[in-house]
């Protein structure tokens, strides 16, 4: 059912004026899609010895996004968005996607386009196209499964697996601005005074960290520029947080790491909704998942190199700690200057 977009709910969406729409909408047609929506499976072409690259994701009502502080259009965003970033994360590019959907019987046929605008949106600048997928009813909420598919030159691909002792760590963008960002949308009414002295935080702050949450960015041209040059040793995605991130580079490459809370690249804004909260912003940076930032790791021979480039480039990355033996552990070096152990804080399923 690969290249299947129709719907079997019990509502007044009917599945082939569905399929129909969409296809007329999102199907575009290249040279590399040999038959995408309206047959039983997609049918593409790929340039002899590359690697393929294929990543899913599963977002649940109620687990992954709510209704009340999302538009469709922003969940559609963000659930194509994770994705891109797992393929950026490998230094690949995204060629494909397929969506499944299980609709309630409340949703509508215009929730599903908007769902499709916002996942189209996200697509649209690497080029990506929509050649399948499947809808289903459900009892109980939204289910959005997401499968894309890239592509990266043979022995190019990045992995968390290749962290040595001595290498340096570093981080692209600014982190801790999602969950800024959703902690705003989920202050129900929001905040309208604050206690005497509390510094207040501006609509443009507002505004930056709720987009940066319901429309982050996947750092596709980054994971390529480090996958190209052959830059990068490991590199991970920070999808769950970068306290339960690094652990995954630790773990795959068998080594330990130390972090420097110090230099962690936090945003203005993120300060600001900090300060406003009497919140620790570093906690912010440490739990927060969902920026889809890059964390990778390289030698310290390509330091100058890599920082160079980076301008060049107009790449933010900011080298925020090193890898270290795995009996080191995964420690914390703190404003004081004295190391402490890690703690996980990032989210985790089942947990």
């Amino acid at each position: 059912m690969a290249s299947k977009v129709g719907t079997k709910t019990r509502s007044q969406i009917r599945e082939f004026d569905l399929i129909r729409t969409l296809q007329q909408r999102h199907g575009r047609k290249s040279p590399s899609v040999i038959r995408g929506i309206g047959d039983d499976a997609a049918v593409v072409t790929s340039e002899a010895g590359r690697w393929s690259v294929l990543t899913t994701d599963l977002l649940a009502e109620g687990i992954h996004f709510d209704l009340r502080t999302a538009m469709m259009a922003d969940i559609g965003f963000r659930a194509a968005a994770a994705n891109l970033s797992d393929i950026a994360a490998m230094g690949a590019t995204p060629q494909y996607i397929l969506v499944a959907l299980a609709i309630p019987r409340t949703g509508t046929s215009d929730q599903v386009q908007q769902l499709y605008r916002g996942m189209m949106a996200a697509c649209r600048p690497h080029h990506v196209q929509l050649i399948g997928g499947d809808t289903s009813a459900s009892d109980c909420g939204w289910f959005i499964s997401v499968t894309l598919v890239g592509m990266v030159p043979p022995r190019k691909a990045l992995f968390r697996s290749g962290a040595r002792n001595g290498d340096l760590l570093y981080v692209t963008g600014t982190i801790g601005d999602s969950l800024a960002g959703l902690m705003l949308l989920n202050e129900r009414p929001p905040r309208k005074t604050q206690r005497p002295g509390t510094p207040t935080l501006s609509p443009r702050h507002q505004q930056f960290l709720i987009g940066r949450h319901l429309r982050p960015t996947a750092r596709i041209a980054e994971g390529q520029w480090l996958s190209s040059d052959r830059l990068a040793t490991s590199a991970i995605d920070i999808s769950d947080g970068l306290s339960g991130d690094l652990r995954h580079i630790c773990e795959e490459s068998h080594v330990g790491a130390e972090l420097d809370l110090g230099a962690l690249p936090l945003s203005p804004a993120c300060r600001a909704y900090a300060a406003a909260r009497r919140l620790d912003p570093v906690a912010l940076a440490l739990t927060g998942g969902e920026d889809y930032e890059l964390l990778f790791t390289l030698s310290p021979r390509h330091q100058a190199q890599s920082e160079q480039a980076a301008k060049t480039h107009r790449f933010r990355i900011t080298c925020i700690g090193a890898i270290r033996p795995a009996r080191h552990g995964v420690q914390a070096v703190g404003p004081d200057g004295k190391k402490r152990p890690l703690p996980i804080t990032s989210y985790e399923h089942f947990r």
